[in-house]
């Protein structure tokens, strides 16, 4: 019998303290009054995709350009950076500087773009964190790191203090990106995914940028928290804090290449529930996974989550999604080796209710499951 994901998945939301239903729903309401503005791009010359609301990105047209906008942050994740720094003397601020613009950029590139440039707000609870230069400066020079690796401009940003906001020793990692869509390109919106599409998996790394209120609850219950061991040896902080890849190689790469992609998405919060983001009654079939990293393993056995549960939580190994029309699919993978990810063809779209299945685990997501177009 299939598993439905959706109470599974929100009542893993809620242990791990964050209720994807009550974000869902605000964030919903905010895509509708936004929409509301939508004809005030007229009053400087632009026009606007409506199929970008609510997708990884916003995009308009001003003139010959096709921009795509976004603003996104790392969550909680700094937290973990610094109690293993604590704990260890280890310093992996670099690391999370990376999780930060990946968590930026791989929303941009998500409807065809490329990144142009990256803006940066590091928001503190105290001034006096930016004492500890270690810190300060591998955030700093890892934050410029990963933009030379999406080939974007660093072009500045905002680095307020926020007593009474944010604890003294806490830091706040957002940002924001402005894309292009290639000369000659259409935004990749989601509204083109046709029957026997192919769905192409690009690895993971590990937690990502997302999943760290959960890995947190799982650290609070090891006798030795995040100097936890997993079987290979490794500890569980080391783990979580290995940073996010960034796609954007391999989607630059693509889009120089004659294949013509109809759905992109990076694989965060929500799990696979990602892969059938578009609104569209489209059935996902899922029928190669890729291996899942030993950290999420760990995590999922910690919480003894269902396969329901993890899928629709983690990226359980899948790190970005990409659905291309048929006869693309090796070309879409060669691609991906060529600029350095590992990639499967891990199945294909069918005819019939917006869905997803993976029947080597039982498992069956529905069209209520995943309500956030």
């Amino acid at each position: 019998m299939l598993l439905s994901g959706l109470m599974a998945t929100q009542r893993e939301y809620q242990r791990s303290g964050v209720d994807y239903e009550v974000l869902d729903r605000v964030k919903r309401e905010a895509i509708s009054l936004a929409s509301a503005t939508a004809p005030l791009a007229a009053l400087s010359g632009a026009t606007e995709f409506p199929g970008s609301r609510g997708s990884s990105a916003h995009v308009m047209r001003i003139g010959d350009l096709t921009l795509a906008t976004v603003v996104e942050g790392l969550g909680t994740k700094s937290i973990i950076a610094d109690q293993y720094l604590q704990l260890t003397g280890v310093s992996r601020y670099a690391d999370i500087a990376q999780d930060a613009v990946a968590a930026i950029v791989n929303d941009v590139i998500s409807v065809g773009a490329v990144p142009v440039s990256v803006t940066a707000y590091f928001a503190t609870g105290d001034a006096a964190w930016y004492g500890d230069e270690r810190k300060s400066l591998e955030l700093l020079r890892g934050w410029r790191a990963a933009c030379e690796a999406a080939g974007a401009v660093w072009g500045g940003g905002e680095s307020p203090a926020l007593p009474g906001l944010l604890a003294p020793d806490a830091i706040e990692l957002a940002g924001s990106a402005l894309g292009l869509v290639p000369p000659g390109r259409e935004p990749v919106l989601g509204g083109e995914i046709a029957e026997g599409d192919a769905i192409v998996l690009l690895h993971s790394t590990g937690l990502h940028a997302n999943g760290a209120s959960l890995a947190r609850l799982v650290a609070k219950a090891q006798p030795e928290g995040l100097t936890a061991h997993l079987p290979s040896g490794r500890d569980f902080g080391g783990a979580l804090l290995d940073p996010a890849p960034l796609y954007a190689a391999f989607v630059r790469a693509l889009l120089a290449t004659p294949v013509v992609p109809t759905f992109m998405n990076a694989i965060t919060g929500h799990g696979f529930l990602k892969i059938m983001r578009t609104p569209l009654p489209a059935r996902y079939v899922i029928t190669s996974l890729p291996p899942v990293p030993e950290v999420l393993e760990f995590i999922v056995a910690d919480r003894g989550m269902s396969p329901a549960e993890a899928y629709g939580t983690l990226n359980m190994g899948a790190g970005y999604v990409v659905v291309v029309p048929p006869g693309s699919a090796a070309e879409t993978v060669r691609v991906a080796q060529d600029t350095g990810y590992r990639a499967l063809v891990a199945g294909h779209v069918e005819a019939g209710p917006r869905s997803l299945v993976i029947p080597e685990l039982d498992v069956s997501f529905a069209d209520e499951d995943m309500r956030l177009s």
